[in-house]
């Protein structure tokens, strides 16, 4: 028989070890029963409550071609914690002559290796709900206390050895003054600027963007409310922005989300970067004109003719009818069918010279975040030793060079 081997984990804490040690006992419970393995699908960091796993669904897609008969899976809930995914895959599988097999749970053929299936799918689903039931539970009781519960700090607090939010003297005075200047009409893209220039980083360690700027106008933290889930405290983390001011900022997120956006005139242009004088050779540019009636027309105009820099006598023309001659034209040529077969044949091409490890290095990457923000959180609560020290360090060598 010729089969697959399908290994998972579902949680950042896990490590390559783990699937490496299913593959293993996979891959012996194969040789025992004189089984071919043609490959292996590796989801990494993907809780099997869901479907939406991307080898997972590629191995479903790929029994459909019937060139394995098998999926073989360290124990059942690597398949599947969730019974109606279970039975709805399974049924699937043995529509196209695939069967799912457990490489360490002995499950006979016969009548009662349904009724044993079906016990070991109902425990891992009740496991996996039970499990979430208790996280849950310990993380709402620590909201009740006020406690900081794991997720992204905002700019501006601090976390102490109880796990309550205290000011961050360095930071904390930038969030306000953010606050008032744009309160006084100062623009988002300014305040940025203006931070990237303090120095301060948003709550990845990066500069900061625009949208690290509007989650920062928009976080009522900054007002002192704890929100986790259905719970809503208020005055329990310390302020650092007054309730009127963050007040006004609020209104004029909404009156300024209203209102027309600055560039949107450059967005609009589907051409932009890609439209070309045909006598200058010169790139034409997006250009808004008003009529006497007081209509509104777009047009693309040469860019060489609008800085008079040469003599270049190309007309305006109207932006839709150009966008609508290069699309129709795109798809007139797009969708012939020997144009097809050749973007299809590129396509394939492309996935099979396609660099195999990268989704790896990417999931290494996010271990490796992961372990670097655990042993901060160990350093801020007073573990440091000689062994905490080399280790992050070690670990911000591997970062650079999986960045690399």
């Amino acid at each position: 028989m010729k089969a697959v081997i399908y290994a998972r984990y579902s949680s950042d804490n896990q490590r390559e070890e783990s699937i490496k040690g299913q593959i293993r006992e996979c891959t012996a419970f194969a040789e025992k029963n004189n089984i071919t393995i043609l490959r292996h699908y590796i989801d990494r960091a993907f809780s099997a409550k869901t479907d939406n796993r991307p080898e997972f669904q590629n191995m479903i897609k790929d029994s459909g071609k019937r060139l394995f008969d098998m999926i073989i899976v360290w124990k059942l809930d690597s398949f599947a914690r969730n019974r109606y995914d279970s039975a709805h895959y399974k049924n699937a599988l043995k529509k196209n002559g695939v069967k799912v097999v457990s490489a360490t749970e002995v499950i006979s053929d016969g009548a009662e290796g349904i009724i044993l299936e079906s016990v070991l799918e109902g425990y891992a689903e009740y496991y996996s709900a039970d499990l979430s039931e208790k996280v849950v539970r310990g993380v709402t009781e620590n909201a009740l206390k006020r406690k900081f519960n794991g997720s992204t700090l905002p700019i501006g607090y601090l976390v102490d050895s109880d796990q309550h939010f205290q000011l961050d003297p360095l930071t904390a005075p930038f969030v306000r003054e953010a606050f008032q200047r744009y309160d006084e009409g100062v623009t988002m893209t300014a305040i940025r600027d203006w931070l990237n220039e303090q120095g301060v980083k948003n709550t990845r360690g990066q500069k900061m963007t625009y949208g690290s700027v509007h989650h920062l106008l928009n976080n009522r933290r900054y007002i002192g409310e704890y929100t986790y889930r259905d719970i809503v405290v208020l005055d329990d983390i310390p302020a650092i922005v007054p309730q009127d001011l963050f007040d006004r900022v609020q209104e004029k997120l909404a009156k300024n989300k209203k209102a027309p956006a600055r560039h949107k005139a450059e967005d609009d242009y589907l051409l932009t970067t890609k439209l070309f004088c045909g006598y200058c050779r010169a790139y034409l540019c997006g250009k808004i004109g008003t009529s006497h009636t007081g209509n509104v027309h777009h047009y693309c105009k040469c860019v060489s003719v609008k800085k008079k820099r040469t003599e270049c006598h190309k007309k305006s023309v109207r932006k839709e009818w150009i966008e609508d001659l290069v699309v129709s034209e795109t798809m007139r040529i797009v969708m012939d069918d020997k144009a097809v077969e050749a973007i299809v044949s590129m396509l394939i091409d492309l996935q099979d010279r396609e660099n195999v490890n990268l989704p790896l290095y990417e999931q290494q990457l996010q271990e490796v975040d992961t372990a670097i923000q655990n042993l901060l959180n160990a350093i801020q609560q007073g573990i440091l030793t000689k062994s905490t020290k080399s280790r992050l360090e070690e670990l911000e060598a591997t970062k650079e060079e999986l960045e690399t």
